[in-house]
């Protein structure tokens, strides 16, 4: 049963680059889960009788008696920034400090139901798990201690997460686990399915949803809008999908491999109109809006041409310290003319020689590994053929010759098994999180 709950956590996706698998169904919210004010009985023109104020900000809370301090909620967000290598502004620092608070208070909730349910994490699995992500990070256990003191944040911190995950994985599986079930009819129809779209076009998609309240959705739309404008300027998407409120904030706004028909229609159709690498919004959709992000694209079972395994060889003409634009230009020039003499991977030797050049073999490199700039382009070539110059003013000239090509081989219709556990996970995640829901509403919860 751990498949079933392997995904499913708070933040582990955007603290410790866990990537997400893909899904058969989009995680977007469908519109029977739009959030609704009706069964409120809100008044129509309400008065407040008392003032919100937005600049008070509680920065620590107690959770049924467990005390989250300060300096807990600084560990985690110095953790943050620091895996993400962000530079965050005041504002922005106090916004993520709100966001940490939230996602240790559910820590918090999640710990206490596991042990309320006799579910503990011995700490030798924390020690393992501690040491594991030490070393996906090429570092060992003691070198991460010192890196964690380092950047601001601390060991208990890092393994109080660590407890959290693995206690509320443990309680998953033992309460949620084995009452979902999949039914053989039902893999079966949708493998059908899949058979029946085969050539059809997918997404692999990234979302971030923001509800919005027809008074509310000029500023939000215009919140968002920003959003787009810093992460043009270099801000990861990943940073922004923690404020998201989709099922799937969890795994950095992944939705997974998608079809059209399995997104709402105004998604649907940004997604047919998006390139790879491309973000696009703020989209309206019922209850508020959505950014979106194209990872991939690709046809149901059939093969990808950027799957191809390649053979390239490249040349590199490296620029001296202090070089001019003109000189730069020159040697450009003079690279493109050697380069274009140049008949096959065989001479490249030759030409490295008369050009100063370095030259690195590569015999395994899949053409969607390469930069989006380069694919189609590489694609395109004939074998012993190069790809135009590229470089930088810093890092020089350099060009790719092609030796050899595999082609993809069609993608393969996944097996029963793979789809029941795809199902079975999802329906497992989305019972955690109304579990999730339920324990915050019992929550007693102080903020300081």
């Amino acid at each position: 049963m751990t498949s079933k709950v392997a995904r499913f956590g708070r933040y582990s996706a955007l603290l410790f680059g866990i990537a997400a698998s893909t899904a058969i169904g989009a995680q977007t919210v469908a519109d029977s889960e739009v959030p609704s004010t009706a069964n409120l009985n809100l008044p129509q023109n309400l008065q407040l009788f008392a003032k919100a104020d937005p600049n008070i900000r509680k920065p620590t809370a107690i959770v049924n008696g467990y005390v989250i301090t300060r300096t807990d909620v600084e560990h985690r967000v110095n953790l943050f920034m620091a895996l993400n290598q962000l530079k965050l502004t005041p504002e922005e620092q106090n916004q993520l400090r709100l966001q940490v608070l939230r996602l240790l208070t559910d820590e918090t909730i999640q710990i206490q139901e596991a042990k309320a349910k006799d579910v503990s994490i011995p700490a030798e699995q924390i020690e393992r798990s501690f040491a594991g992500i030490a070393r996906r990070y090429n570092r060992s256990p003691d070198e991460m201690r010192t890196w964690l003191r380092e950047i601001g944040s601390s060991e208990r911190s890092f393994k109080r997460q660590i407890e959290g995950e693995l206690a509320w994985q443990s309680l998953i599986r033992r309460t949620i686990g084995p009452f979902v079930n999949v039914g053989d009819e039902e893999v079966n129809a949708i493998i059908a399915r899949l058979e029946a779209a085969k050539g059809t076009e997918e997404f692999q998609l990234r979302e971030i949803y923001i509800s919005a309240t027809p008074e509310r959705a000029g500023e939000v739309f215009q919140a968002m809008q920003q959003m787009i404008q810093q992460m043009q300027q270099g801000r990861p998407f990943e940073y922004f999908a923690q404020f998201s409120e989709a099922t799937t904030r969890a795994q950095g706004g992944d939705l997974g491999w998608v079809r059209a028909e399995m997104l709402p229609a105004p998604l649907a159709q940004a997604a047919q109109q998006m390139q790879v690498g491309q973000v696009a919004g703020p989209v309206e959709v019922p209850g508020g809006f959505s950014i979106l992000y194209l990872v991939d694209k690709r046809q149901v079972l059939m093969a990808d041409p950027r799957d191809a395994q390649l053979s390239l060889r490249q040349i590199t003409v490296k620029f001296p310290p202090g070089i001019t634009p003109a000189q730069a230009q020159a040697r450009v020039a003079e690279f493109a003319g050697v380069l274009k003499s140049t008949n096959g991977c065989g001479a490249v030797g030759e030409a490295a020689e008369t050009l100063g050049a370095e030259v690195v073999d590569n015999d395994s490199v899949r053409a969607r590994d390469l930069p989006p700039q380069l694919q189609d382009i590489v694609l395109g070539l004939q074998i012993g053929q190069a790809t135009p110059p590229f470089g930088s003013p810093t890092e020089g000239v350099r060009a790719l010759v092609l030796c050899g090509r595999d082609e993809a081989q069609a993608s393969n219709q996944p097996s029963p098994d793979a789809v029941r556990d795809e199902i079975e996970e999802r329906r497992t995640n989305l019972r955690a999180q109304r579990l999730l829901r339920d324990l915050r509403r019992d929550a007693i919860i102080e903020y300081r």
